[in-house]
């Protein structure tokens, strides 16, 4: 897939950039989307909630009434709590919700995420800038020469420029990116996607790097066993010796 390189003034270039297949032309995995976000998400939370159960209220522990005779139900202390100011039945308590994934399910998930932008025409290649001083009106000036003031925008660029980070910061529905803290929530949670043509090479860098493929892994393990040297059992000699008397 090919698209032109535009300018900050939204003009078109002569140049065209080629974008990978194996990242943004694959058949799209939901699930794998799925996981990445649902990660994402239950890291931000920082799961300090809390609240007192029955045995860290601080009250008297007398038996408020007979258990039997009343007419009513059996009840305990003022703690308890069926009682307006007593203990939460099963109440939250501090917990860590981050959990683990796979690293390449991370890189299916962002690769699948960057298809979908590219089937819906949703990605805009433009040339590398940077501002000057930080200012907002620079970055609203670069959205409304692109016809994307009321749209939400993901930029992704090569590193953290300080300028231009801080002269979108301000924007509600934009928010800046280096190529190499992309994730999946970011890409679909915005409506197009602006990405530098530097940012391209570290993105494709990313998630094109291979491991070590797996027909290899027996051949090192082989060559290791042949490189451990053979042990070799001796047989003990027996000698017995004959006891005389004297």
């Amino acid at each position: 897939m090919e698209l032109t390189v535009v300018n900050i003034k939204g003009d078109k270039t002569k140049r065209t950039v080629s974008l990978h297949d194996s990242i943004f032309g694959i058949e799209p995995n939901d699930h794998a989307i799925y996981l990445d976000v649902k990660q994402f998400l239950a890291n931000q939370r920082q799961g300090t909630h809390k609240a007192k159960q029955r045995n860290e209220i601080h009250g008297s522990t007398r038996k408020l009434h007979k258990q039997k005779g009343t007419g009513g139900s059996r009840k305990g202390d003022i703690k308890s709590p069926i009682f307006r100011g007593g203990g939460r039945i099963f109440g939250p308590e501090p917990r860590d919700y981050s959990f683990k994934l796979n690293k390449k399910v991370k890189q299916l998930a962002r690769a699948s995420a960057l298809s979908y932008k590219a089937k819906g025409n949703a990605i805009t290649v433009l040339e590398d800038f940077n501002f000057e001083t930080p200012k907002t009106k620079n970055y609203v000036e670069l959205l409304s020469n692109l016809e994307m003031n009321d749209k939400k925008t993901l930029l992704v660029i090569h590193n953290d420029d300080k300028n231009i980070v801080l002269s979108a910061r301000n924007l509600q529905s934009s928010k800046v990116t280096s190529a190499n803290a992309l994730n999946t929530y970011d890409i679909v949670n915005a409506h197009n996607l602006l990405m530098s043509e530097s940012s391209l090479k570290t993105i494709e860098s990313i998630l094109l790097n291979s491991e070590t493929p797996a027909e290899e892994k027996p051949k090192a393990k082989k060559a290791k066993a042949e490189a451990k040297p053979k042990k070799t059992i001796a047989k003990a000699k027996t000698t017995t010796k004959a006891k005389g008397k004297k």
